[in-house]
C-alpha cells in the first residue's frame, strides 16, 4: 500500500489521469494499492446522477464530468480529498459493503477529535448533528454535510473516494445543491470550534485505515 501526499494544489484533471493509470497498473497486478492525499483549487464536479439543475451557479469555478457515481460536489482549498485506490476484487468483491467501509473509515477518523459523524438512510456522505442550531420544521436536531462519498470501479479497482471539509470557505458551496441534497447545511472541522489541521487529518487517517480495511492477501 502506498500512501501519497501532494501538498499545493492538484489540477483535477492531472488527478484523474493519475488515477487512470494507477488503476490499470492495479488491475493487471503491476502496481500496489495506493491512498492519495491532496487538495484541490475551486472547482465542482458531477458525478454520474448530477441533475443540470442542481448546478446553481454553472460559471462561478470549474465544472468537470466526473464518471464517478453520486450527483454534483465541491472541491477546494481546505478540504482534504482522498483518492482510493484499493482492489475490491480481492477484498471480497462487495461493492455495498466497500462504501460501507469508507464511511466507517471517515466516522473512525472523526472520532480521533472527539466528533461523532453519522450516516443517513437516503444521504450519502457523513454526517454531525448540529445542536448549536435550532431545531428543524419537524422538531429534530439540525444536521450538517462534514464528508462526500463518490467512488468509481473499474475491472474491481476502485477509484475517486472521498473528500473531508477540514477549513474550505463554506460560501463556495452555494454554487452546487451538495449531492442532490437541499434541505441540510455543509460544514467544516474547523467551522465546529475544532483547530485541526491538514496534517491532523492525515494522521486520523492513517491511523484508523487498519482499524476498517483488512491488509490485502498477498
Amino acid at each position: 500500500m502506498e500512501w501519497k501526499i501532494t501538498d499545493g494544489l492538484t489540477d483535477y484533471d492531472q488527478a484523474v489521469a493519475f488515477m487512470e493509470e494507477r488503476v490499470a497498473a492495479i488491475a493487471a497486478g503491476e502496481a500496489e494499492e495506493c491512498i492519495w492525499l491532496l487538495e484541490h483549487p475551486p472547482l465542482y464536479t458531477a458525478g454520474t446522477s448530477a441533475r443540470r439543475e442542481d448546478l446553481t451557479d454553472p460559471d462561478r469555478f470549474p465544472v468537470y464530468e466526473s464518471k464517478r457515481g453520486g450527483q454534483y460536489t465541491y472541491h477546494g482549498p481546505g478540504q482534504r480529498v482522498v483518492y482510493v485506490m484499493l482492489d475490491v476484487g480481492k477484498r471480497g468483491h462487495d461493492v455495498r459493503r466497500f462504501v460501507q467501509q469508507l464511511e466507517e473509515w471517515v466516522i473512525a477518523a472523526l472520532a480521533e477529535f472527539n466528533l461523532r459523524g453519522e450516516i443517513r438512510e437516503g444521504r450519502v456522505g457523513v454526517w454531525v448533528q448540529r445542536k448549536d442550531k435550532p431545531l428543524t420544521a419537524a422538531g429534530k436536531p439540525a444536521e450538517d454535510k462534514i464528508a462526500a462519498i463518490g467512488i468509481r470501479l473499474r475491472k474491481w479497482v476502485s477509484f475517486h473516494g472521498i473528500s473531508i471539509n477540514v477549513e474550505p470557505d463554506l460560501d463556495h458551496f452555494s454554487g452546487i445543491v451538495p449531492c442532490g441534497i437541499s434541505d441540510y447545511g455543509v460544514t467544516s472541522l474547523v467551522d465546529l470550534g475544532l483547530p485541526v489541521t491538514m496534517a491532523d487529518v492525515d494522521v486520523a487517517l492513517r491511523k484508523t485505515f487498519d482499524q476498517i480495511f483488512q491488509p490485502l492477501d498477498a
